[in-house]
């Protein structure tokens, strides 16, 4: 009972001293992250549900990353943020605890694979784009959005049937199961699994991209015959085709319709590939490394690498827009009619 006493005491004394205006600020800006992140995305769902032409691969993997994002900053980043004021000190009790810790888990963990699922489907429309029909992508679609919920509910629930602790009394903790086993599993299956599957994803759509280069400048197949016309090469695309004994030319110099929305579907993968490591990259690794090697991180890094990986949440949907003209043309739409 001291003991406890003694760390109430410490909690209260961190509750409630007085904030720095370094403090102040970064609470604020903290603050902002929630509003934005929760704003951006419902704009990016009221946008697929209102528009017809969104109702349709890859627009439904776009709102399950926005559903995800959403509910990562209502629900947990939120609370988050209670628990950054508290001193990282959980007052709420163990039931609100167990919600906290399963939501965020859940949430991230779906924002992440929701990640892989575009970055996968933009491969396969990329080098398959005669295999990988409407129908087909509307499937596998449908398929990969189940999955990712289905495995970001076992790896967030887990817990909750005994596979290690998320809340302790005694010294007033609230976080998530630090079991060895849990945390090599749920580690692994939130951020090492995908991470490997995007990380060989984009360097196939890099190595279709730079032999489609190669192989695009000009292709010339010439039949040897005595009259053989030879066609000089225009600045525009062209394709020739002749009678016997000419030269067939295709002449692919200029950057098809096809050829510039992989180019842009290939850009925006790579970003959005590269922002999730940067953001999530140092949480997962300190979350690995802290139960299996003892190694403690100091608190401060502890929320400065949780904080880093929610505004992943915020950038998701930011990254896609950017690169979509139908979702720019869109939004505009859609603030003129409320005007």
């Amino acid at each position: 009972m001291m003991n406890i006493s003694f760390n109430q005491s410490a909690a209260e004394g961190n509750l409630y001293r007085p904030f720095s205006v370094f403090s102040v600020l970064t609470l604020t800006l903290l603050a902002m992250l929630v509003v934005a992140t929760f704003v951006w995305n419902v704009l990016v769902l009221v946008t697929i549900l209102r528009v017809r032409t969104f109702h349709r691969v890859p627009h439904n993997l776009v709102a399950s990353m926005a559903v995800s994002d959403v509910m990562v900053a209502a629900l947990v980043m939120p609370l988050s943020l209670v628990h950054e004021l508290n001193g990282r000190h959980w007052w709420l009790g163990r039931v609100l605890c167990h919600v906290w810790v399963s939501f965020d888990v859940l949430c991230c963990t779906a924002s992440i694979w929701n990640v892989m699922a575009i970055a996968l489907d933009r491969y396969w429309s990329i080098t398959r784009h005669l295999e990988y029909t409407l129908k087909t992508r509307r499937r596998i679609s449908n398929l990969m959005i189940a999955l990712t919920w289905l495995l970001s509910a076992v790896i967030s629930l887990s817990p909750l049937f005994g596979w290690g602790e998320t809340y302790s009394e005694e010294h007033m903790e609230c976080q998530v199961s630090q079991e060895p086993s849990y945390t090599f599993f749920s580690t692994l299956g939130a951020f090492y699994v995908p991470l490997c599957v995007v990380l060989f994803v984009y360097w196939k759509i890099y190595r279709a991209a730079r032999l489609r280069i190669a192989t695009r400048k000009t292709n010339a197949v010439i039949p040897l015959a005595e009259n053989a016309e030879v066609k000089k090469p225009s600045r525009q695309p062209q394709t020739a085709f002749c009678g016997r004994h000419t030269t067939i030319t295709f002449q692919t110099n200029g950057d098809t319709w096809r050829e510039q929305k992989e180019r842009r579907a290939a850009l925006m993968v790579g970003i959005l590939i590269g922002v999730f490591v940067l953001c999530w990259i140092p949480f997962f690794t300190a979350e690995l490394a802290q139960p299996l090697c003892g190694c403690a991180v100091p608190p401060l890094w502890q929320s400065v690498f949780l904080w880093l990986g929610y505004s992943n949440s915020f950038f998701n949907p930011l990254i896609y827009t950017a690169f979509n003209k139908n979702y720019n043309n869109a939004f505009r739409s859609l603030f003129s009619h409320q005007r």
